[in-house]
């Protein structure tokens, strides 16, 4: 059975970062061990969340681990939050790593042009360092602009977003795939870039207009998990955004709160017939 390490946050209610990695990539056949790097009561969009930080722990588990024999086929890293927790994480890497060891990057750290609340001004510098490491980085936009320097815009064409991966796979990873790209209003998706070959891919989905929390969680553990069960990278992509876009409308169907996040479970016969079918 193929393992995978992931390292992110766990938010216990409204379901993103592990809360959806763990069980997707579970159900796609793949042993998941976790390392969080805090527990939060809710995720970010609801006030008042409570948060505890595990920073101290990580590395410590990890070598806990190691002293037991553990290794894994992948490692998958999603939010982190501090400058600290990335060093911290480069160091598990390390650890693990060796060169079979696939290592996806999804540098969770900002949107719509600017970076969350919280992360500090140097942050993207050092996710840039993360992601130089990568086998496949995995940015959206605005994550690519802050650690490339390259001027966000929001309108922009496909050759803006080429330069976008350009710079990326530029640092060091050997593949970037920018997302949240749309050139068409009513469409959305990616585009990846190949360093070793410059052979680029994209795909789109027909927009649904409405957003939730853990849609990009969504598609990277979908995709992360595709890479391991040994889909080739276009066909891996294709079925995390195929998914992913069923997933919400799936969601927008019902009348939760879209705070309460995406349906995932329901629409995960989806996800295994799309990997059958491929």
């Amino acid at each position: 059975m193929k393992r995978i390490l992931t390292i992110q946050d766990i938010s216990c209610f409204g379901k993103c970062s592990t809360t959806i990695a763990l069980p997707v990539l579970s159900a796609m056949g793949i042993e998941t061990t976790v390392l969080p790097t805090a527990i939060l009561s809710t995720h970010t969009m609801f006030p008042d969340y409570i948060k505890m930080d595990l920073t101290d722990t990580i590395l410590s588990f990890a070598k806990q681990w190691k002293d037991n024999g553990a290794a894994f086929d992948a490692i998958y890293t999603g939010y982190l939050g501090t400058v600290k927790d990335i060093e911290l994480v480069m160091n598990v890497i390390d650890l693990f790593r060796d060169k079979d060891t696939l290592l996806f990057v999804d540098p969770v750290f900002g949107d719509h042009g600017r970076a969350y609340a919280g992360i500090s001004e140097d942050y993207g510098a050092h996710c840039s360092e993360l992601c130089r490491a990568a086998d496949y980085a995995v940015p959206n936009i605005t994550e690519a602009c802050l650690m490339t320097g390259m001027e966000y815009k929001e309108k922009y064409d496909e050759s803006y977003i080429s330069e976008l991966a350009q710079r990326v796979c530029a640092m060091g990873a050997a593949n970037a795939i920018v997302t949240g790209v749309s050139y068409s209003g009513g469409t959305i998706g990616y585009q990846g870039m190949s360093r070793k070959s410059g052979q680029a891919f994209s795909y789109q989905n027909k927009k649904i207009d409405i957003s939730y929390h853990g849609t990009g969680d969504l598609f990277s553990a979908a995709a992360a998990g595709a890479l391991v069960c040994g889909k080739r990278p276009e066909l891996a992509f294709r079925i995390a955004a195929d998914y992913t876009a069923e997933t919400i409308r799936v969601t927008k169907e019902d009348s939760d709160d879209p705070r309460f996040g995406i349906h995932f479970e329901s629409s995960i016969p989806n996800l295994l017939e799309m990997m059958g079918k491929a």
